[in-house]
């Protein structure tokens, strides 16, 4: 049903109310005022009767030769008053016979005996009548006074006057009552209008401002009328817009604070209720398993999430009394263009309870322990590593120094050659130990910010670095070629970046080919001082490349420890570099060589 303004439904009511009042009324005061003008018309026609009956009540009493003469008089009378006074004035004996008219002749006019008004005067009252008149062919009002002689009826005077005439005066002036009534009734209207206006203006004002709650904008306040009831709808109105405004400030900064712990957490949470609808989820959240925050709210956590793990932990939260843990393993996605890596998350749930203490969902926190789990895994591999790499020495030393302990060490020949090996494999365990107790020192001192950093040229500790390694590049028949600038100058520490240029040159010579060249070079490259050293060996096949920079890490770990190698000097390397703030990549081709890049500060 469509709805009205209140102006459309009181204007309406109060303009119909004037209309019919004023058709009332204008009904009422005609009927009343003919009413009125009629008996006012025939006390006149009774007054202008007996005025008329004095003069001719001689003329009712003359009989025989003067009666002729006298109703002469009378029918002359009647002529002459009737026309100056513009009434119609009949005089009849009281048997009916007229004596006098002031339009017709008195002989030709039929006995009035029989007229009603007539008879009542001759009953010797006053009669009154309105018919039509055949004599003059239309309505007339008669009014006839019996005129008295000594107490008895000696005639009639009647007198009468066209209804027509009295009809079209008080048509006049009902014409004028209808058009008072009408200057009235648009009064009314304009002031009915104006009335609806002063109590519809301040509820449309309120209706308005009631909007303005509605749609969150309770600063403003509602303009208080000055009438009385409305008056106080709006201050009540005003008081809870007041009231509403402190509320949803509370709200506000209550939920902003939340926010802001969670998007500050570092664990993620995610909060569903009992129909398991994804009620909140923070950032971090959103970022370990892959939620799109924008359309997440109000979803199941089916939809949102694709994890089977976490979807079940969820599940077992809510069917839960107590607190849950769990490990979840995120698998990647790369559906939607993402790279990211498998991720070990630790959760914990727990049940959301409402003031009543019944269940209304459940909160899961989730912790990233990836780089925890990497961690306990590399330092399970260092060990496995460490103890494998100084098993092997130990047990040859072992081996050997059993079998000189049997009789072998009776055997000079013997004896010198076990003896031989036994010194490899120490000066082996030696050089294990010096490099795990380098990469110890390294790690300590830069942790601990002992490492100096100062401005120094490149090209000095590049070729401080190549003259280490010149003996094994002849004794290979490598040439090593340098190319740096001599004012090329970065922030290091001299002697470590001189060792970490020495590990990497004595790789390159390692895994090249007798004959080959190894190139050492370095330069700017934007922001940045690189160096960087180029062989032409046997290179690197692409899954290996992530992980060489690890601790006893081996591409080819039977050709590696032929070679001698400790398998920490690349990790040496690496945290040298970070020791200066730097980073060290590498660019390998099977077949064809690696270049591996040291990233240094510039001065």
């Amino acid at each position: 049903m469509r709805r009205k303004r209140l102006l459309w439904q009181l204007y309406p009511s109060y303009v119909l109310i004037t209309l019919v009042s004023l058709i009332a009324a204008t009904w009422y005061g005609s009927r009343v005022m003919r009413r009125v003008y009629l008996e006012g018309v025939v006390r006149d026609l009774e007054v202008r009767a007996r005025f008329i009956g004095r003069q001719l009540s001689e003329q009712f009493v003359l009989a025989g030769s003067e009666m002729r003469a006298a109703h002469g008089r009378a029918d002359l009378i009647c002529k002459e008053v009737g026309a100056a006074t513009s009434t119609r004035i009949t005089a009849i004996l009281p048997s009916g016979t007229v004596i006098g008219d002031t339009d017709e002749d008195p002989a030709r006019m039929d006995n009035h005996a029989d007229r009603p008004e007539v008879m009542e005067a001759l009953a010797g009252r006053v009669g009154s009548s309105t018919r039509y008149s055949h004599t003059v062919r239309m309505n007339m009002m008669y009014v006839a006074v019996p005129v008295l002689v000594d107490g008895r009826v000696a005639g009639v005077v009647r007198t009468s006057l066209p209804v027509e005439s009295i009809d079209l005066l008080l048509r006049e002036v009902r014409v004028r009552i209808a058009l008072g009534g009408l200057v009235i009734a648009a009064l009314a209207a304009l002031v009915s209008l104006f009335v609806s206006r002063r109590i519809s203006r301040p509820l449309e004002v309120m209706r308005h401002g009631a909007a303005r709650f509605a749609e969150g904008d309770l600063e403003r306040r509602l303009p208080v009328p000055p009438i009385e009831e409305i008056g106080g709808l709006a201050e009540a109105m005003n008081h809870m817009a007041a009231q509403l405004d402190e509320r949803m400030r509370t709200l506000v900064r209550e939920r902003n604070e939340q926010e802001a712990v969670l998007s500050s957490m570092v664990e993620g949470v995610i909060a569903v209720d009992a129909g398991e609808r994804v009620l909140n989820v923070n950032l971090a959240a959103a970022r370990l398993v892959g939620i799109n925050l924008l359309t997440a709210q109000g979803r199941l956590i089916q939809e949102v999430v694709r994890n089977t793990d976490l979807q079940q932990f969820v599940k077992k939260t809510l069917a839960s009394r107590e607190p849950v843990e769990g490990d979840l393993l995120i698998l990647p996605d790369n559906r939607h263009g993402e790279n990211r890596d498998q991720r070990s998350i630790q959760a914990h749930g727990t049940v959301l309870r409402g003031a009543e203490g019944q269940s209304i969902g459940a909160l899961v926190v989730l912790n990233d322990v990836t780089r925890l789990r990497r961690l306990e895994d590399i330092r399970r591999e260092f060990v496995a590593n460490v103890s494998h790499e100084l098993k092997t020495p130990i047990t040859s030393i072992k081996g050997f120094v059993e079998t000189l302990l049997d009789g072998a060490i009776n055997s000079p020949e013997d004896a010198q050659r076990f003896l031989t090996i036994i010194s490899a494999h120490a000066d082996r365990l030696h050089a294990i130990v010096e490099d795990l107790l380098t990469l110890s020192r390294i790690e300590q001192e830069s942790e601990r910010k002992e490492i100096a950093l100062e401005a120094n040229e490149v090209s000095h500790t590049l070729r401080a670095a190549i003259q280490c390694c010149l003996v094994k590049a002849e004794e290979k028949r490598i040439r090593i070629d340098l190319e740096c600038a001599d004012d090329l100058r970065a922030k290091m520490d001299r002697p470590l970046l001189e060792q970490a240029v020495v590990n990497l040159i004595d790789n390159a010579l390692k895994y090249s080919e007798p004959g080959s060249v190894v190139e050492v070079a370095g330069f700017r490259s934007g922001s940045e001082v690189l160096i960087q050293v180029r062989d032409q060996g046997c290179g690197i096949e692409k899954e290996h490349l992530p992980r060489i920079f690890e601790r006893f890490y081996r591409v080819d770990k039977a050709r590696s420890r032929k070679l001698g190698g400790t398998g920490l000097g690349l990790a040496i390397v690496k945290h040298i570099a970070q020791a200066h703030a730097g980073r060290v990549t590498v660019e390998s081709t099977p077949g064809k060589g690696s270049v591996f890049t040291i990233h240094l500060l510039p001065v």
